[in-house]
Protein backbone atom coordinates (compact mmCIF):
# COMPACT_ATOMS: atom_id res chain seq x y z
CA UNK A 1 0.00 0.00 0.00
CA UNK A 2 1.19 3.12 -0.79
CA UNK A 3 1.43 6.18 2.06
CA UNK A 4 1.84 9.50 2.17
CA UNK A 5 3.18 10.46 5.52
CA UNK A 6 5.75 13.94 5.38
CA UNK A 7 8.95 13.34 6.80
CA UNK A 8 8.00 15.16 10.28
CA UNK A 9 4.73 12.85 10.43
CA UNK A 10 7.25 9.92 10.47
CA UNK A 11 9.40 11.21 13.80
CA UNK A 12 6.42 10.37 15.60
CA UNK A 13 6.85 6.79 16.74
CA UNK A 14 3.45 5.83 16.62
CA UNK A 15 3.07 7.47 13.02
CA UNK A 16 6.10 5.36 11.65
CA UNK A 17 4.75 2.26 12.95
CA UNK A 18 1.24 2.93 11.36
CA UNK A 19 3.39 3.66 8.56
CA UNK A 20 5.35 0.16 8.33
CA UNK A 21 2.25 -1.47 9.07
CA UNK A 22 0.20 -0.27 5.77
CA UNK A 23 2.58 -0.71 3.54
CA UNK A 24 2.40 -3.96 3.91
CA UNK A 25 -1.11 -4.38 3.31
CA UNK A 26 -1.90 -5.25 -1.03
CA UNK A 27 -5.41 -5.16 -0.66
CA UNK A 28 -5.75 -8.58 -1.47
CA UNK A 29 -9.18 -8.92 0.76
CA UNK A 30 -8.35 -12.49 2.29
CA UNK A 31 -8.95 -10.92 5.61
CA UNK A 32 -12.38 -9.77 4.75
CA UNK A 33 -13.76 -13.25 4.51
CA UNK A 34 -12.76 -14.31 7.74
CA UNK A 35 -14.16 -10.75 9.60
CA UNK A 36 -17.26 -10.92 11.66
CA UNK A 37 -18.28 -7.91 11.14
CA UNK A 38 -17.99 -8.11 7.51
CA UNK A 39 -19.95 -11.73 7.08
CA UNK A 40 -22.81 -10.47 9.25
CA UNK A 41 -23.35 -7.03 8.18
CA UNK A 42 -21.49 -7.06 4.62
CA UNK A 43 -20.18 -3.23 4.45
CA UNK A 44 -16.72 -2.78 2.91
CA UNK A 45 -15.81 -0.52 5.53
CA UNK A 46 -16.74 -2.89 8.35
CA UNK A 47 -13.75 -5.41 7.05
CA UNK A 48 -10.40 -5.08 8.13
CA UNK A 49 -9.40 -3.79 4.58
CA UNK A 50 -11.76 -0.84 5.01
CA UNK A 51 -10.82 -0.11 8.45
CA UNK A 52 -7.57 0.00 6.98
CA UNK A 53 -8.55 2.26 4.47
CA UNK A 54 -9.86 4.76 7.14
CA UNK A 55 -6.95 4.27 9.05
CA UNK A 56 -4.67 5.22 6.98
CA UNK A 57 -6.91 8.63 5.50
CA UNK A 58 -7.03 9.56 9.16
CA UNK A 59 -3.20 9.55 9.91
CA UNK A 60 -2.03 10.81 6.62
CA UNK A 61 -4.28 13.64 6.53
CA UNK A 62 -2.87 14.17 10.65
CA UNK A 63 -6.54 15.11 11.14
CA UNK A 64 -9.15 14.29 14.12
CA UNK A 65 -11.16 11.32 14.02
CA UNK A 66 -14.85 11.56 12.44
CA UNK A 67 -18.30 10.11 13.09
CA UNK A 68 -17.51 7.69 10.31
CA UNK A 69 -14.41 6.43 11.31
CA UNK A 70 -15.59 6.24 14.87
CA UNK A 71 -18.55 4.17 13.84
CA UNK A 72 -16.44 1.62 12.11
CA UNK A 73 -13.20 1.16 14.33
CA UNK A 74 -15.99 0.89 17.12
CA UNK A 75 -17.74 -1.91 15.52
CA UNK A 76 -14.65 -3.60 15.31
CA UNK A 77 -14.02 -6.58 17.57
CA UNK A 78 -10.35 -7.20 17.68
CA UNK A 79 -10.78 -10.75 17.26
CA UNK A 80 -7.44 -10.69 14.63
CA UNK A 81 -9.19 -13.39 12.40
CA UNK A 82 -7.64 -11.11 9.72
CA UNK A 83 -4.14 -11.67 11.25
CA UNK A 84 -4.64 -15.32 10.90
CA UNK A 85 -5.68 -14.96 7.17
CA UNK A 86 -3.36 -12.22 6.12
CA UNK A 87 -0.46 -13.57 3.59
CA UNK A 88 1.31 -10.49 4.17
CA UNK A 89 1.51 -10.17 7.99
CA UNK A 90 -0.18 -7.02 8.28
CA UNK A 91 0.03 -6.20 11.81
CA UNK A 92 -3.80 -5.07 12.46
CA UNK A 93 -3.57 -5.34 16.05
CA UNK A 94 -1.26 -2.66 16.73
CA UNK A 95 -2.67 -0.34 13.97
CA UNK A 96 -6.19 -0.65 15.36
CA UNK A 97 -5.00 -0.17 18.69
CA UNK A 98 -3.39 2.98 17.90
CA UNK A 99 -6.35 3.95 15.74
CA UNK A 100 -8.43 3.57 18.91
CA UNK A 101 -5.71 5.74 21.34
CA UNK A 102 -5.89 8.29 18.49
CA UNK A 103 -9.84 8.56 18.54
CA UNK A 104 -9.67 9.24 22.33
CA UNK A 105 -7.60 11.85 21.80
CA UNK A 106 -9.17 13.85 19.69
CA UNK A 107 -12.94 13.10 18.56
CA UNK A 108 -15.70 14.09 21.18
CA UNK A 109 -18.14 11.32 21.54
CA UNK A 110 -21.69 12.31 22.95
CA UNK A 111 -22.06 12.65 26.42
CA UNK A 112 -23.63 9.66 27.40
CA UNK A 113 -21.73 7.37 25.31
CA UNK A 114 -18.15 9.38 27.39
CA UNK A 115 -20.12 8.66 30.46
CA UNK A 116 -20.76 5.14 30.19
CA UNK A 117 -16.99 4.39 28.75
CA UNK A 118 -15.97 6.01 31.67
CA UNK A 119 -17.84 3.87 33.78
CA UNK A 120 -16.42 0.86 32.23
CA UNK A 121 -12.78 2.06 33.06
CA UNK A 122 -13.52 2.83 36.40
CA UNK A 123 -15.31 -0.54 37.60
CA UNK A 124 -14.27 -3.47 35.21
CA UNK A 125 -9.96 -3.52 36.18
CA UNK A 126 -10.64 -3.23 39.50
CA UNK A 127 -12.26 -6.17 41.68
CA UNK A 128 -13.61 -4.77 44.59
CA UNK A 129 -15.39 -2.09 42.47
CA UNK A 130 -16.32 -4.89 40.41
CA UNK A 131 -18.00 -7.39 42.68
CA UNK A 132 -20.00 -4.32 44.12
CA UNK A 133 -21.16 -3.86 41.07
CA UNK A 134 -22.09 -7.23 40.66
CA UNK A 135 -23.76 -7.57 43.82
CA UNK A 136 -25.99 -4.71 43.12
CA UNK A 137 -26.69 -6.18 39.56
CA UNK A 138 -29.86 -8.30 40.66
CA UNK A 139 -31.83 -4.53 42.23
CA UNK A 140 -31.44 -3.49 38.87
CA UNK A 141 -32.36 -6.82 36.45
CA UNK A 142 -35.98 -6.98 37.40
CA UNK A 143 -36.01 -3.54 34.87
CA UNK A 144 -34.11 -5.06 31.96
CA UNK A 145 -37.13 -5.16 29.62
CA UNK A 146 -37.74 -1.06 30.50
CA UNK A 147 -33.80 0.38 29.38
CA UNK A 148 -33.88 -0.53 25.69
CA UNK A 149 -36.66 2.35 26.04
CA UNK A 150 -33.75 5.09 26.78
CA UNK A 151 -31.63 4.34 23.37
CA UNK A 152 -28.30 3.12 23.17
CA UNK A 153 -27.14 3.68 26.19
CA UNK A 154 -30.32 2.11 27.76
CA UNK A 155 -29.75 -0.94 25.74
CA UNK A 156 -25.77 -1.01 26.61
CA UNK A 157 -27.05 -1.87 30.21
CA UNK A 158 -29.23 -4.55 29.75
CA UNK A 159 -26.61 -5.77 28.36
CA UNK A 160 -24.34 -5.83 31.17
CA UNK A 161 -26.81 -7.02 33.07
CA UNK A 162 -27.64 -9.71 30.75
CA UNK A 163 -24.01 -10.73 31.23
CA UNK A 164 -23.63 -10.96 35.09
CA UNK A 165 -24.04 -13.84 37.18
CA UNK A 166 -27.02 -13.87 39.66
CA UNK A 167 -24.50 -13.92 42.55
CA UNK A 168 -21.05 -13.20 43.45
CA UNK A 169 -18.12 -15.80 43.70
CA UNK A 170 -16.42 -15.58 47.85
CA UNK A 171 -12.86 -13.97 46.95
CA UNK A 172 -10.72 -16.63 48.27
CA UNK A 173 -7.04 -16.07 46.22
CA UNK A 174 -4.90 -14.07 48.72
CA UNK A 175 -1.25 -12.71 47.76
CA UNK A 176 1.06 -15.46 48.69
CA UNK A 177 2.57 -18.61 47.63
CA UNK A 178 1.17 -21.95 47.21
CA UNK A 179 3.92 -24.70 47.51
CA UNK A 180 3.77 -28.27 45.97
CA UNK A 181 3.72 -31.38 48.74
CA UNK A 182 7.21 -31.91 47.83
CA UNK A 183 10.42 -30.39 46.45
CA UNK A 184 9.43 -27.71 43.45
CA UNK A 185 10.36 -28.47 39.97
CA UNK A 186 9.67 -25.13 39.11
CA UNK A 187 8.39 -21.65 40.27
CA UNK A 188 5.36 -19.72 38.62
CA UNK A 189 3.76 -16.43 38.76
CA UNK A 190 0.12 -16.99 38.66
CA UNK A 191 -2.13 -13.76 36.96
CA UNK A 192 -4.89 -13.38 39.57
CA UNK A 193 -6.73 -10.67 36.79
CA UNK A 194 -9.62 -8.54 37.05
CA UNK A 195 -12.84 -9.74 35.88
CA UNK A 196 -12.12 -13.18 35.84
CA UNK A 197 -11.06 -12.64 39.81
CA UNK A 198 -14.84 -11.53 40.38
CA UNK A 199 -16.83 -13.89 38.16
CA UNK A 200 -15.00 -17.17 38.67
CA UNK A 201 -12.07 -16.87 40.76
CA UNK A 202 -12.88 -21.20 40.57
CA UNK A 203 -10.60 -20.81 37.29
CA UNK A 204 -7.58 -19.75 39.08
CA UNK A 205 -8.44 -22.58 42.16
CA UNK A 206 -8.06 -24.91 39.66
CA UNK A 207 -4.86 -23.63 38.13
CA UNK A 208 -3.45 -23.87 41.18
CA UNK A 209 -4.37 -27.65 42.12
CA UNK A 210 -3.45 -28.92 38.97
CA UNK A 211 0.17 -27.23 39.16
CA UNK A 212 0.55 -27.82 42.38
CA UNK A 213 0.13 -31.34 41.98
CA UNK A 214 2.47 -31.61 39.35
CA UNK A 215 5.50 -30.14 41.30
CA UNK A 216 5.14 -26.61 40.56
CA UNK A 217 5.03 -23.81 42.97
CA UNK A 218 2.67 -20.76 42.43
CA UNK A 219 2.72 -17.02 43.22
CA UNK A 220 -0.02 -14.43 43.55
CA UNK A 221 1.81 -11.79 43.45
CA UNK A 222 1.60 -8.60 46.04
CA UNK A 223 0.50 -5.48 44.27
CA UNK A 224 -0.53 -6.94 40.87
CA UNK A 225 -3.69 -5.06 38.99
CA UNK A 226 -5.73 -5.62 35.85
CA UNK A 227 -3.36 -6.45 32.68
CA UNK A 228 -4.41 -2.99 30.92
CA UNK A 229 -6.26 -4.71 28.44
CA UNK A 230 -9.97 -2.87 29.03
CA UNK A 231 -8.56 0.18 29.14
CA UNK A 232 -6.64 -0.69 25.67
CA UNK A 233 -9.32 -1.67 23.78
CA UNK A 234 -11.43 1.32 24.60
CA UNK A 235 -8.11 3.35 23.44
CA UNK A 236 -7.15 4.77 26.78
CA UNK A 237 -3.61 3.86 25.88
CA UNK A 238 -2.06 6.18 29.14
CA UNK A 239 -4.28 4.30 31.39
CA UNK A 240 -2.89 1.11 30.03
CA UNK A 241 0.73 1.43 30.07
CA UNK A 242 0.20 2.89 33.93
CA UNK A 243 -1.63 -0.65 34.74
CA UNK A 244 1.54 -2.29 32.52
CA UNK A 245 4.18 -0.86 34.21
CA UNK A 246 2.69 -2.04 37.56
CA UNK A 247 2.67 -5.75 36.51
CA UNK A 248 6.16 -5.36 34.87
CA UNK A 249 7.65 -3.88 38.52
CA UNK A 250 5.45 -6.55 40.64
CA UNK A 251 6.70 -9.79 38.42
CA UNK A 252 10.43 -8.33 38.26
CA UNK A 253 10.79 -8.00 41.92
CA UNK A 254 10.04 -11.66 41.77
CA UNK A 255 12.07 -12.45 39.23
CA UNK A 256 15.34 -10.63 41.02
CA UNK A 257 14.25 -12.09 44.37
CA UNK A 258 13.41 -16.47 44.16
CA UNK A 259 13.02 -15.65 40.17
CA UNK A 260 10.37 -17.08 37.85
CA UNK A 261 10.08 -19.78 35.09
CA UNK A 262 7.04 -18.56 33.88
CA UNK A 263 4.21 -16.15 34.36
CA UNK A 264 0.89 -18.44 34.07
CA UNK A 265 -2.58 -16.94 32.75
CA UNK A 266 -5.53 -18.47 32.65
CA UNK A 267 -7.64 -15.14 30.58
CA UNK A 268 -6.31 -15.90 27.15
CA UNK A 269 -7.41 -11.63 26.41
CA UNK A 270 -5.01 -11.30 29.82
CA UNK A 271 -2.34 -13.50 27.87
CA UNK A 272 -2.42 -11.89 24.73
CA UNK A 273 -2.18 -8.03 26.32
CA UNK A 274 0.89 -9.63 28.56
CA UNK A 275 2.67 -10.84 25.38
CA UNK A 276 2.58 -7.27 23.74
CA UNK A 277 4.04 -5.42 27.08
CA UNK A 278 7.47 -5.19 25.22
CA UNK A 279 5.94 -3.89 22.00
CA UNK A 280 4.00 -1.53 24.07
CA UNK A 281 6.61 -0.06 25.83
CA UNK A 282 9.74 -0.28 23.53
CA UNK A 283 9.93 3.63 23.35
CA UNK A 284 10.22 3.20 27.37
CA UNK A 285 13.93 3.85 28.35
CA UNK A 286 13.18 2.89 32.33
CA UNK A 287 10.97 -0.24 30.99
CA UNK A 288 11.59 -1.65 27.51
CA UNK A 289 13.83 -4.41 28.75
CA UNK A 290 11.76 -5.44 32.06
CA UNK A 291 8.35 -5.39 29.85
CA UNK A 292 10.27 -7.44 27.03
CA UNK A 293 11.37 -10.28 29.32
CA UNK A 294 8.07 -10.41 30.96
CA UNK A 295 6.03 -10.72 27.77
CA UNK A 296 9.22 -13.55 26.84
CA UNK A 297 7.79 -15.11 30.07
CA UNK A 298 4.07 -14.92 29.56
CA UNK A 299 2.64 -17.80 29.26
CA UNK A 300 -0.86 -19.61 28.48
CA UNK A 301 -1.71 -22.57 30.88
CA UNK A 302 -1.76 -24.47 28.28
CA UNK A 303 1.24 -23.71 26.82
CA UNK A 304 3.18 -24.01 30.39
CA UNK A 305 1.18 -28.05 30.39
CA UNK A 306 2.71 -28.81 27.65
CA UNK A 307 6.44 -28.48 29.28
CA UNK A 308 5.40 -30.67 31.64
CA UNK A 309 5.44 -34.71 31.90
CA UNK A 310 1.50 -35.28 32.68
CA UNK A 311 0.51 -37.83 33.82
CA UNK A 312 -2.18 -40.74 32.65
CA UNK A 313 -5.20 -39.07 34.05
CA UNK A 314 -6.86 -40.18 37.15
CA UNK A 315 -10.76 -40.42 36.13
CA UNK A 316 -11.15 -40.05 32.12
CA UNK A 317 -14.67 -39.14 31.94
CA UNK A 318 -15.25 -39.42 28.13
CA UNK A 319 -17.22 -36.59 28.16
CA UNK A 320 -18.09 -34.92 24.85
CA UNK A 321 -16.58 -31.59 24.36
CA UNK A 322 -16.88 -28.38 21.95
CA UNK A 323 -14.03 -26.71 21.95
CA UNK A 324 -14.22 -22.97 21.46
CA UNK A 325 -10.59 -21.46 20.70
CA UNK A 326 -10.92 -17.96 21.73
CA UNK A 327 -10.00 -15.38 19.15
CA UNK A 328 -7.49 -14.06 22.00
CA UNK A 329 -5.69 -17.98 22.31
CA UNK A 330 -6.06 -18.78 18.15
CA UNK A 331 -5.53 -15.48 16.58
CA UNK A 332 -4.05 -13.34 19.04
CA UNK A 333 -1.08 -16.26 20.54
CA UNK A 334 -1.44 -17.86 17.91
CA UNK A 335 -2.54 -21.66 20.38
CA UNK A 336 -5.13 -23.65 18.88
CA UNK A 337 -4.68 -27.32 18.48
CA UNK A 338 -2.67 -27.47 22.23
CA UNK A 339 -6.09 -27.22 24.23
CA UNK A 340 -7.21 -29.75 22.40
CA UNK A 341 -4.93 -32.39 22.64
CA UNK A 342 -4.57 -32.12 26.30
CA UNK A 343 -7.85 -32.67 26.68
CA UNK A 344 -7.84 -35.52 25.08
CA UNK A 345 -5.66 -36.86 25.85
CA UNK A 346 -7.20 -36.16 29.82
CA UNK A 347 -9.95 -38.78 27.99
CA UNK A 348 -12.21 -36.01 26.55
CA UNK A 349 -13.87 -36.95 23.41
CA UNK A 350 -13.46 -33.13 21.74
CA UNK A 351 -15.57 -32.00 18.81
CA UNK A 352 -14.49 -29.02 16.80
CA UNK A 353 -16.88 -26.11 16.14
CA UNK A 354 -18.13 -25.13 12.67
CA UNK A 355 -16.79 -21.68 12.05
CA UNK A 356 -14.81 -21.87 14.81
CA UNK A 357 -12.67 -18.86 13.43
CA UNK A 358 -15.63 -16.42 14.22
CA UNK A 359 -15.64 -14.55 16.92
CA UNK A 360 -18.68 -15.51 19.71
CA UNK A 361 -18.77 -11.77 20.29
CA UNK A 362 -17.44 -11.42 23.62
CA UNK A 363 -14.43 -8.85 22.94
CA UNK A 364 -13.46 -7.72 25.81
CA UNK A 365 -16.29 -5.23 26.20
CA UNK A 366 -17.80 -5.26 23.04
CA UNK A 367 -20.79 -6.97 24.08
CA UNK A 368 -21.62 -4.32 26.40
CA UNK A 369 -21.15 -1.79 23.75
CA UNK A 370 -22.15 -3.16 20.87
CA UNK A 371 -24.48 -5.34 21.87
CA UNK A 372 -26.91 -5.68 18.62
CA UNK A 373 -24.00 -6.95 16.94
CA UNK A 374 -22.56 -9.26 19.66
CA UNK A 375 -25.73 -10.87 20.10
CA UNK A 376 -26.13 -12.19 16.39
CA UNK A 377 -22.54 -13.52 16.79
CA UNK A 378 -23.35 -14.98 19.98
CA UNK A 379 -26.28 -16.89 18.73
CA UNK A 380 -24.63 -17.91 15.72
CA UNK A 381 -21.70 -19.25 17.33
CA UNK A 382 -24.34 -21.47 19.77
CA UNK A 383 -26.10 -22.79 16.80
CA UNK A 384 -22.83 -24.13 15.56
CA UNK A 385 -21.97 -25.29 19.09
CA UNK A 386 -25.04 -27.23 18.60
CA UNK A 387 -24.25 -29.50 15.48
CA UNK A 388 -21.36 -30.75 17.64
CA UNK A 389 -24.07 -32.38 20.11
CA UNK A 390 -21.97 -31.95 23.32
CA UNK A 391 -22.01 -32.66 26.80
CA UNK A 392 -20.42 -29.22 27.57
CA UNK A 393 -18.14 -26.33 25.92
CA UNK A 394 -14.65 -25.81 27.03
CA UNK A 395 -12.98 -22.22 26.23
CA UNK A 396 -9.94 -20.70 28.02
CA UNK A 397 -11.02 -17.02 28.10
CA UNK A 398 -13.68 -15.38 30.69
CA UNK A 399 -15.15 -12.94 28.16
CA UNK A 400 -15.90 -16.17 26.18
CA UNK A 401 -17.39 -18.04 28.92
CA UNK A 402 -19.57 -15.17 30.73
CA UNK A 403 -20.80 -14.88 26.55
CA UNK A 404 -22.08 -18.25 25.40
CA UNK A 405 -23.12 -19.19 28.85
CA UNK A 406 -25.62 -16.07 28.59
CA UNK A 407 -27.05 -17.83 25.75
CA UNK A 408 -27.09 -21.81 26.39
CA UNK A 409 -28.30 -24.41 29.05
CA UNK A 410 -24.99 -26.08 27.57
CA UNK A 411 -22.31 -25.89 30.83
CA UNK A 412 -19.53 -23.91 29.57
CA UNK A 413 -16.08 -24.85 31.75
CA UNK A 414 -12.51 -23.17 31.53
CA UNK A 415 -10.01 -25.81 30.16
CA UNK A 416 -8.37 -25.92 32.99
CA UNK A 417 -11.53 -26.99 34.94
CA UNK A 418 -11.86 -30.02 32.67
CA UNK A 419 -8.14 -30.85 32.98
CA UNK A 420 -8.26 -30.54 36.69
CA UNK A 421 -11.18 -32.77 37.34
CA UNK A 422 -9.85 -35.43 34.93
CA UNK A 423 -6.11 -35.50 37.16
CA UNK A 424 -8.41 -36.76 40.38
CA UNK A 425 -9.98 -33.13 41.31
CA UNK A 426 -13.39 -32.61 42.17
CA UNK A 427 -16.33 -32.37 39.96
CA UNK A 428 -16.61 -28.80 38.57
CA UNK A 429 -20.13 -26.53 39.33
CA UNK A 430 -22.82 -28.03 37.46
CA UNK A 431 -21.02 -31.32 35.81
CA UNK A 432 -21.88 -33.49 38.51
CA UNK A 433 -24.67 -35.58 36.55
CA UNK A 434 -22.35 -35.42 32.87
CA UNK A 435 -19.66 -36.73 35.13
CA UNK A 436 -21.98 -39.55 36.86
Amino acid sequence: MQTNFSPAQLKNPATAEAEKILRACVHCGFCNATCPTFVLLGDELDSPRGRIYLIKDMLEQDRPADALTVKHIDRCLSCLACMTACPSGVNYMHLVDGARSHIEKTFRRPLADRLFRAFLGAVLPYPNRFRVAVAAAPLARPFNSLYPRFGRTGRRLAAMLRLAPGRTQPAYLRAGVISPAGPPIARVALLSGCVQQVLRPDINGAAIRLLTRFGIEVVLAKGEGCCGALMHHLGKEAGALVQARQNVDVWSREIEGHGLHAIVITASGCGTMIKDYGFLLRNDPAYAAKAARISELAKDVTEFLDTLDLPEPAKPSGLTVAYHSACSMQHGQKIDALPRQLLMQAGFQVRDIPEGHLCCGSAGTYNILEPEIALRLRDRKIANIVQTSPDLVATGNIGCIAQIASGTSIPVRHTIELLDFAHGEPTPDGLASLAG
